[in-house]
């Protein structure tokens, strides 16, 4: 059974950083994508940033493009998201995920997800 289990995210202050990581289980995806889409309150899930399977090619949206680097350990089968100079407008739910393709630009693109973790940035 294939689980994938975030953690690290809590609440924060403007400016401060967080490390999210999720450790996959039950298979290897060592080939495969992986990436973190965030939702905040009555908005879709989106995506925030993506990496290919050897980690050589990443991909972020603009608005996190400069201040969050992801990253992945293929020994660990786990991926990871440094977010430096957090913003409010960054509080959501972070959710991991695992897709078969790349670059990862949608829900539709994904295979499967964590459960979520909440970051939430005070003014």
């Amino acid at each position: 059974q294939v689980q994938l289990v975030e953690s690290g995210g809590g609440l924060v202050q403007t400016g401060d950083s967080l490390r999210l990581s999720c450790a996959a289980s039950g298979r290897t995806f060592s080939t495969y994508a992986m990436g973190w889409f965030r939702q905040a309150p009555g908005e879709e899930r989106k995506v925030v940033a993506a990496i290919n399977w050897s980690g050589a090619r990443t991909y972020y949206v603009d608005s996190v493009e400069g201040r969050f680097t992801i990253s992945r350990d293929n020994a660990r089968n786990t991926v990871y998201l440094q977010m430096n100079s957090l913003k409010p407008e960054d509080t959501a739910v972070y959710y991991c995920t695992v897709s078969s393709r790349y670059p990862i630009m949608d829900v539709r693109d994904c295979d499967y997800w964590g459960q979520g973790t909440q970051v939430t940035v005070s003014s």
